[in-house]
């Protein structure tokens, strides 16, 4: 049997206000670390996309790659989501970005200090765009947990991606996810609150067709 080679994002994006100071999120890139460590452990070819966070994957079969900005991301996606067979997008990508990042700090003024933000090209949509048939591709949907999965419904259709993975906001940066997988097919929920490490296992077996 071919081993499937997966390419799978995750962690914050740090976006440049100046040399110093960013935009940033509380994203931690645990989710995405133990679903590449589940599939190392299957035997899948993985490569990993990670931004900048101090955890990273146990397995050192994971090819991993770190990006710190959403254009960095931008240009690996470039390079490897052609070559995979699964791409799942479980980086917390920012949505906007100052339109320009100031040279050497900011000085403080006592002022106000207006920023100018630009949006974020979608980074998922993109590569769902040039997706091949025989590629699988899945992202996620954070939000609060009421009205979370016609949210998750809604992004499936608007990003072109095979499933949308309904994470609910409640349970960043923690140890567990109470998550649904949304698919054209329908809604698949994990048995309540589990470890993401086990989250890593119920979802490749889902993708996998296990």
């Amino acid at each position: 049997m071919p081993q499937t080679k997966l390419l799978i994002t995750a962690g914050p994006t740090h976006e440049p206000i100046d040399e110093v100071r960013y935009l940033a999120n509380r994203s931690s890139g645990r989710l995405g670390v133990a679903i590449a460590d589940a599939a190392a452990r299957r035997g899948w070819r993985v490569t990993m996309l990670l931004g900048p966070t101090h955890l990273s994957p146990s397995d050192t079969s994971v090819a991993l790659h770190r990006f710190r900005t959403a254009a960095d991301l931008e240009a690996l996606l470039r390079e490897h989501a052609p070559h995979c067979d699964l791409l799942i997008m479980a980086a917390a990508v920012a949505d906007y970005r100052p339109a320009s990042a100031g040279s050497g700090k900011i000085e403080r003024t006592g002022q106000a200090l207006t920023l100018t933000l630009e949006p974020v090209p979608d980074l998922i949509a993109a590569c769902a765009r040039a997706k091949r048939s025989d590629q699988r591709f899945v992202g996620f949907a954070l939000g609060p947990g009421e009205g979370l999965l016609d949210a998750a419904r809604a992004k499936l259709e608007r990003k072109g991606v095979d499933a949308i993975i309904a994470n609910p906001l409640e349970t960043m940066d923690g140890e567990h996810i109470d998550a649904a997988l949304v698919t054209t097919e329908g809604v698949d929920r994990t048995p309540g609150a589990i470890s993401k490490e086990a989250f890593g296992a119920w979802l490749l077996d889902r993708l996998s067709g296990a």
